[in-house]
């Protein structure tokens, strides 16, 4: 076989490939197919956008839906702490939903971000989060950014004693062909003196409560659906959003009509969560995608126009 291309991974990818091993090798995933018909709802959004100073995205009205149903199901909003050899565990629900969201570059390389404190936020508030995460990433040098994530999470490993597991890291990320490039010099000396306010930090990449991956924004024309992605550990829950598609519906009066269609695969770790621990969010959203003017509520009053009539 003509081999036409060589590259070593770099810290991004050996982040990925790394978390992704421990994901499929520990974790024993379930996933459910939760598909939502959101044609009032679209109807709803643009009418929306059009009656409020400021756009909202579609992305941005998902995360806000997927965080109103893990309000309803926190036991989903947890980190796991199991010990197969003694068999001993224990599950942490937190009240603070801290969304990790894979973001493209404007180089096009992938980052996690994590969104802060969404379920005290109005879409208002979580689209100005976004802008100014947006914002920042332009300012932002990738390898030396994860670098200093990585080395947080090697200090962490050796602080608990995974001495080994420390060493094959820095062996890995500083010899060799397979060496992590970053900074040095005058180059790191000028990146470090941009304010942090300018610049994504560890405190934006640190790992959040739970993931929502939207592959539906990175090509809008698909026609298929997430079936299953991985649980970043020791998160219990992931969530992967698809494309709005038409679709053909059976409506309540036995009709076939035309809809639109929204796939949101729910992954959850089975040692954490039952089937039964996300009917609530299921049922949550069911509320909301029939009931849709309530996305209304979630702007901020301020913000809506001043029409003046004829």
């Amino acid at each position: 076989m003509k081999t036409i291309k060589t590259e070593h991974f770099g810290i991004q990818r050996k982040i990925v490939a790394n978390m992704t091993s421990e994901s499929w090798r520990e974790i024993p995933h379930v996933s459910y197919m939760y598909e939502a018909d959101v044609t009032e709802l679209y109807e709803l959004y643009k009418e929306m956008n059009s009656e409020y100073a400021g756009k909202i995205t579609f992305n941005t009205l998902i995360l806000k839906i997927i965080t109103e149903g893990l309000k309803a199901a926190p036991e989903m909003n947890s980190h796991i702490n199991f010990n197969r050899r003694l068999v001993r565990g224990q599950i942490n629900t937190f009240s603070n939903i801290n969304i990790s969201m894979p973001t493209i570059l404007p180089d096009g390389k992938m980052m996690t971000v994590n969104l802060r404190n969404f379920e005290s936020r109005d879409l208002d508030e979580m689209t100005a989060y976004i802008n100014d995460i947006t914002r920042r990433a332009e300012n932002t040098d990738l390898n030396e950014a994860l670098f200093s994530v990585s080395l947080q999470d090697t200090l962490k490993a050796l602080r608990k004693g995974h001495i080994l597991k420390t060493v094959y890291r820095l062996i890995g990320s500083k010899t060799g062909r397979h060496r992590v490039k970053t900074l040095s010099g005058k180059a790191k000396r000028e990146y470090e003196a941009i304010p942090e306010t300018e610049r994504l930090t560890p405190y934006d990449l640190e790992q959040g409560t739970v993931t929502v991956s939207n592959i539906g924004s990175t090509y809008l024309g698909q026609k298929g659906a997430m079936a299953l992605l991985e649980i970043v550990p020791p998160q219990v829950c992931a969530f992967g959003v698809g494309a709005v598609q038409k679709k053909p519906v059976v409506t309540e009066n036995d009709e076939i009509e035309v809809r639109r269609v929204l796939p949101i695969c729910i992954a959850f770790d089975h040692r954490a969560l039952d089937f039964g621990d996300i009917v609530p969010f299921m049922k949550k959203l069911d509320g909301i995608f029939s009931s849709p003017e309530i996305i209304f509520s979630w702007r901020s009053e301020r913000r809506k126009l001043k029409r003046i009539s004829a």
